[in-house]
Formats: structure tokens, C-alpha cells, sequence
């Protein structure tokens, strides 16, 4: 059965809650709870509150799972809060997990990123479904002349999104990125936007390594090659904002490797709450079906003709439309084959049993 948590637990500093404890206590499985730090090909680092548990799992778990382990397994995963993840790379149907249990998206974008808007849309409709709060974070603004202009820009495509700006090198905004990394904050973004640099920044310590970028494409390399939950000191919050701010609650952060793809899947609701102004707009046009191509009365044409509306974040918003439905009738098919499948093998076996039963 379920291990009861001593008095003086680590976990709460994890994320850890009466909550948790009450779900875990229902299971049929044996263990101490754990929350899974990091995993790698089947086996799972599990923070407990006897230190760092190197465990086997079978299921599919991903970091930030609260598990239980019990004999050097995982016997148990607890049913998950949130869950960030993206269309999986290799064209399946099925999403891949990027990190489970999180409270906040640190959506990160270098200053001088020529492609970042569209890749900005994406990171924050994917955090917005997963049901955690998406956060802007612009990273190296030592190397912009206009931080102001690129953070005014990048707010028009993030309507209702905190957007901060940051330069781990000078130590500029970094306190207002541990402002708003709240509970379990999960760092996102393309190679090369200095997530983990920015990591070490909020750590206080050069935990993880970093590697240059590319200065003929300004592209980085995986310098992460593996996601990792590691506990934030002082609550998340730098040296200097500590003594403003009182420690609330638990603070972890999970670095991620660089996103090459960003695939949507299963993501209608994000994508409406990430492109809110277009969603706006569509509810005054006059007929409720409207298609926003030729129909009179149409408020979203008339908002991209007037140029209230940038006719790109229109088609970005379309893109990723048909993008999610087209991943959802992907979900359908195969889900179609398997039902297939299992009627076709059923058939199979009554048949061997008519002709067993005539011999």
C-alpha cells in the first residue's frame, strides 16, 4: 500500500499537496511517492524523500509524473493535472509527452529570431491546452536595439500572455522571469534561444551546459539532450527579488532540448485561446457559419482589409485549423484500423472454432 509522507517530506518543495496524497492513497500499488525528474530509454530518476531513485518503468512516464516506486520500479503513475505535448515528429497519430504537471509555460524566443512569430503561435496554443499559463519570455535582449519594439510586436501575436524580456548575460529582466515562473515552469523554444543559459540564471548555479549558436543562420545545437525537473532555489526567485517577494509555494523548473518541429494535435481549444483577437473578431460577423472568405458582413475580412488585422496572423490562425483536424481525422483512421483489426481477428477465431466444433 501507499507509504504516508514523514513530517519533514521534501515533496511539498516538489509540488507535492494534500491532494496528491489523497489520489495516491486510492491506488492498488505499493510504493513511495516520487516525482520523476528525468527519463531515459525505460528507466525513470525519481525525487523522493530518500534522495534521487534510479527506477524501472514500463509504462510511459514523463518528467514531472508524480509516481510511486517500490523495489526499484514504478508501481504506480498518478493521473496528471496538466499535460504539455506536441504532435509526435515522426508522423504518428499519437502526441509526445514534453513534461506533465505543469503550472507555467516559459515560451522562449531569442531577440533577433527572424521566424519567431509563427513558432510563438504554436508554443503558446500547445501551452494554453495543456492548462497551464503560457509566459513570453524574450531572451538575449543585450543583443536587440529596440527590446521595446520586438517585445510590442511579439505581444500583438500573444494576446493576454505576460511577455518579459530577459538577457542572461547582463542579468536584465531575469528577476521578472522568476517573477512569473510559478510552481512547476517548463522551459520551451527552437535550439539557440538560450533556454538553458537562462536555466542557470534562475538556478543560481551553471547547472546545465550551453553551447554557442551558429552566427551564418543563428542556429543553436542541442546543448539539452534530455528533459530534467530540477527544484529553483529561494521559490524560483534570484537573489535580489527574494527580499521583495515572500517564498509562496513550490517552485521546479524542467529544461527541454530545442523544439525543431512544433506539430498541434488535439489542440482546438489552445489555438482559440492563442489567437483570442481572431476569435473576437469572428463572433461579429453576421452569419454564424460565416467561412471568412466572401460572405457579406464578414468582420474578420473586413478587419485584415483595413489592416486592423495582420492578413498573416489570419492565415497562421487557419494553418493551425487544419493542421489539429487534420491530426484529429489521423487519430480517427487509425483508431478506424485498429476497430478493424480487432473485429477482423474476432471473425478469424469463431471461424476456427465453427470448423474445430465440425470435425
Amino acid at each position: 500500500m501507499f507509504s504516508a509522507l514523514p513530517h519533514d517530506s521534501v515533496l511539498p518543495s516538489y509540488g507535492w499537496d494534500t491532494s496528491w496524497e489523497q489520489l495516491a492513497s486510492t491506488l492498488d500499488a505499493s510504493g513511495v511517492p516520487g516525482r520523476v525528474a528525468r527519463v531515459d530509454r525505460g528507466r525513470v530518476d525519481v525525487l523522493t524523500d530518500a534522495g534521487r531513485v534510479h527506477a524501472a518503468s514500463r509504462g510511459a512516464c514523463a518528467v514531472g509524473d508524480w509516481v510511486l516506486v517500490d523495489d526499484g520500479a514504478v508501481t504506480a503513475v498518478l493521473p496528471r493535472r496538466t499535460t504539455l505535448a506536441r504532435a509526435a515528429t515522426s508522423g504518428r497519430s499519437e502526441a509526445q509527452v514534453l513534461a506533465a504537471n505543469v503550472d507555467t509555460v516559459l515560451v522562449t524566443v531569442p531577440a533577433g529570431s527572424t521566424d519567431r512569430v509563427g513558432r510563438v503561435e504554436r508554443l503558446v496554443a500547445l501551452a494554453w491546452e495543456s492548462g497551464a499559463t503560457p509566459v513570453l519570455v524574450v531572451t538575449k535582449t543585450d543583443r536587440s536595439g529596440d527590446v521595446a519594439g520586438v517585445l510590442a510586436d511579439l505581444a500583438l501575436s500573444a494576446p493576454g500572455v505576460e511577455v518579459v524580456g530577459a538577457s542572461a548575460v547582463t542579468g536584465e529582466g531575469v528577476d521578472d522571469v522568476a517573477a512569473a515562473a510559478r510552481g512547476t515552469t517548463v522551459l520551451v523554444g527552437p535550439s539557440g534561444a538560450g533556454k538553458s543559459t537562462l536555466a542557470n540564471a534562475l538556478l543560481g548555479e551553471d547547472r546545465l551546459a550551453v553551447g554557442d549558436v551558429r552566427a551564418v543562420d543563428g542556429k543553436g545545437r542541442h546543448t539539452t539532450v534530455h528533459r530534467e525537473l530540477l527544484p529553483l532555489p529561494r521559490g524560483g526567485r534570484t537573489q535580489r527579488s527574494a527580499a521583495a517577494a515572500p517564498e509562496a509555494g513550490h517552485s521546479v523548473l524542467v529544461d527541454t532540448p530545442g523544439l525543431r518541429a512544433v506539430g498541434v494535435r488535439d489542440a482546438a481549444e489552445g489555438i482559440e485561446r492563442a489567437f483570442a483577437d481572431v476569435v473576437d473578431l469572428a463572433d461579429g460577423c453576421r452569419f454564424a457559419d460565416c467561412a471568412h472568405d466572401r460572405e457579406p458582413g464578414c468582420a474578420v475580412r473586413t478587419a485584415v482589409d483595413a489592416g486592423e488585422l495582420p492578413g498573416r496572423r489570419w492565415e497562421d490562425y487557419r494553418k493551425l485549423q487544419r493542421e489539429d483536424e487534420w491530426a484529429a481525422a489521423r487519430t480517427d483512421a487509425r483508431l478506424a484500423a485498429e476497430r478493424r483489426g480487432r473485429w477482423k481477428q474476432i471473425t478469424k477465431d469463431q471461424r476456427a472454432r465453427y470448423r474445430s466444433r465440425g470435425r
